[in-house]
């Protein structure tokens, strides 16, 4: 007999263990008002940030940085706002997608959804992307902080513990 989502759910850690990562060539801690929502909203929500950075969109960069965090035993989870979108140096979905063990299509499919009932047509300009890098849960969002709250509040906060629940698995 199989568990329902709200049994896994139960089942799930309360309190989990992030990474926030900004892709940004511009962004400071002061002005990362992408990532500064990310950890509010985390720490508001109970979850530690163990690690926050800030990576230019350059590819070997980011993809290192993202091995070490996933590397790391306390970082269940690696939440990365910024280069989602389809300008030249916007890399981000390519990086990460080419790192990811598992895909998890449903998350860039529910985010553009979303953001569609909010902006439009333009939430296809969104790419994206969740999966699991080994067992640690990765999700990018755009670096927006309008777009940040919309992941976090509809998609990230309610299904964290669960994605790192069965990421474990």
């Amino acid at each position: 007999m199989s568990q329902s989502a709200a049994e896994h759910r139960s089942q799930s850690p309360e309190r989990v263990g992030c990474a926030v990562v900004t892709v940004s060539d511009t962004r400071t801690l002061e002005t990362d008002t992408g990532g500064g929502t990310i950890v509010e909203r985390l720490t508001a929500a109970g979850h530690e940030v163990m690690a926050r950075e800030i990576v230019p969109d350059e590819p070997r960069q980011l993809r290192s940085l993202l091995v070490a965090l996933s590397n790391r035993p306390e970082v269940d989870a690696i939440l990365i706002t910024g280069g989602t979108g389809i300008s030249r140096r916007d890399r981000t979905f390519e990086t990460v997608t080419d790192l990811l063990d598992k895909q998890i299509p449903g998350y860039g499919e529910l985010f553009r959804w979303l953001s569609f009932a909010e902006i439009g047509a333009a939430a296809m300009l969104s790419r994206t992307i969740g999966g699991l890098l080994g067992q640690t849960v990765v999700l990018t969002m755009p670096g927006s902080p309008h777009a940040v709250c919309l992941a976090m509040e509809k998609l990230v906060l309610p299904e964290l513990g669960h994605l790192v629940r069965e990421a474990r698995r």
